[in-house]
């Protein structure tokens, strides 16, 4: 009897999942000079590092959209197309905001891997969709030699009530509510190194919706917000310091990673997007000198599906960390402006 023979997903790729993001370095090269109209409608755009762009409605409503796909970081097609849905979804949460309905977006070699696989990724997306409370109403695919997947996500929400990534305040707690370390375990898959645990802790963690940490915080005074992704914990950190005119101080003794991360970062794995993340970012950054080239890196993890970093009041963190029911920690402080925009001890 033939076996049906075994597809990797992420064998398929030459990256995983956000460590395939083009680099913080490059993209702004990219876009630094790039002429864009103004208008008056638009909030958040281009000249902002916001998670999703935001346009004021005539109701004043404010509708906010954000797309996000990205290669396989798993290699079973359900779980991919649920953390893909996830990961895009998180933009939203990160705004304050409400989705309100999805479209796939699909890259696939229909020619050469089985429909089925499709539509297993498919139906990840659309279930984590339907957990979130949403439809998806359609979307539009291209036969591409790398599988890809993510969604574009509609969402609103009331202005005054919008999470920005500016406004962190000196004396302001930091909060993180998911562990690190998505973008070496998900190397590690891709590379065959990483076990049947770690697996599924890395999974688990990317297919969390962010939408009960958003709900909870929405009975706090949050400064600002975002989620960590591509860029790791220091570059989404360090989009808020310069857009908030501050520095931050983190101690990383308090970051807490995946069980068999730190393991398979000093045994070294590591993926590409994260070294070019420290390589941009390290400029930014001062390390205390007790911290190795891999702790570092491990700052700079490039995250897929991460958790959301907030800053608020220190009471008001507290009380936050308290009542969420699932993983969350004060990992550092807002500190007033000084010559690095983060300090890493």
């Amino acid at each position: 009897m033939n076996k049906k023979k075994e597809i990797r997903l992420t064998l398929l790729s030459h990256g995983s999942g956000w460590a395939c993001k083009i680099g913080p370095g490059d993209l702004s090269q990219v876009l630094e000079n790039l002429k864009i109209p103004n208008h008056n409608s638009v909030l958040i755009g281009f000249d902002g590092a916001d998670d999703a762009a935001a346009v004021r409605l005539d109701d004043g409503k404010v509708l906010i959209q954000t797309v996000d796909f990205f290669t396989p970081v798993v290699d079973d097609p359900y779980e991919f197309g649920q953390i893909a849905a996830s990961n895009a979804l998180s933009d939203i949460y990160a705004m304050g905001g409400e989705p309100l309905f999805a479209l796939n977006i699909v890259g696939f070699p229909i020619k050469d891997l089985s429909k089925e696989i499709l539509q297993n990724v498919l139906q990840g997306g659309a279930d984590k969709a339907t957990e979130a409370g949403i439809p998806i109403v359609g979307g539009h695919s291209v036969d591409d030699k790398e599988p890809k997947y993510g969604l574009v996500v509609t969402g609103q929400v009331e202005e005054e009530k919008m999470w920005k990534n500016s406004g962190a305040k000196a004396g302001n707690s930091i909060v993180l509510t998911k562990k690190l370390g998505t973008g070496i375990i998900a190397t590690a898959i891709k590379k065959g190194l990483a076990s049947s645990e770690a697996i599924k802790e890395a999974s688990d963690s990317m297919k969390l919706l962010n939408a009960e940490a958003a709900k909870v915080l929405k009975k706090f005074s949050p400064t600002a917000v975002t989620d960590v992704t591509g860029f790791g914990l220091i570059g989404h950190l360090k989009e808020i310091c310069q857009s908030s005119n501050v520095s931050a101080a983190i101690n990383f003794s308090e970051l807490d990673f995946l069980t068999f991360t730190k393991e398979l970062a000093y045994s070294g794995v590591m993926p590409g997007g994260t070294i070019r993340n420290l390589d941009y970012l390290k400029k930014f950054v001062e390390f205390d000198d007790s911290l190795q080239e891999v702790d570092r890196l491990l700052t700079a993890d490039a995250q897929t599906s991460g958790g959301l970093l907030i800053t608020l009041p220190h009471d008001q963190a507290t009380e936050y960390v308290s009542k969420l029911k699932h993983y969350a920690k004060i990992i550092g402080k807002i500190i007033p402006e000084q010559n690095k925009m983060i300090s890493v001890k």
